[in-house]
């Protein structure tokens, strides 16, 4: 190897990190609620516990992200906000509804899921 094929290596080699945004932030979060809650829904006979805390850590986000749309300064437009918000509901009444035993976290995943592709630029059109 040459000086000058260390010295570019050295000046190129190591790619600074990407440039993160707000939608790729909640898309992580998004997506480490869901394999969490995927995770300890295969797991709640046996731990059950665990179950709870993925389901609040769920919730938790989508409180957050209801308290965002609900802001005044919301750049989103007034129908996705009142869509997200309704989800955010929806997602708190389902939640006590596992919590209770009588309902699965299927639909918080495929709500969550469909929310990831959104953000991704997927769409929902079928």
């Amino acid at each position: 190897m040459t000086v000058a094929t260390n010295i570019a290596r050295a000046a190129y080699g190591q790619r600074e990190a990407p440039v993160r945004t707000n939608r790729s932030h909640e898309y992580d979060l998004l997506a480490r609620c869901t394999q969490r809650l995927a995770m300890a829904w295969s797991r709640r006979k046996e731990d059950f516990p665990a179950l709870a805390v993925a389901l609040t850590e769920n919730l938790q986000l989508w409180s957050a992200l209801a308290a965002d749309v609900a802001e005044a300064g919301n750049g989103l437009p007034a129908p996705l906000r009142a869509q997200l918000f309704y989800l955010y509901e929806f997602t708190a009444g389902h939640t006590r509804s596992v919590l209770d035993q009588k309902g699965s976290v299927e639909v918080l995943v495929d709500i969550n899921t469909a929310v990831m592709r959104g953000l991704r630029g997927e769409g929902g059109g079928s």
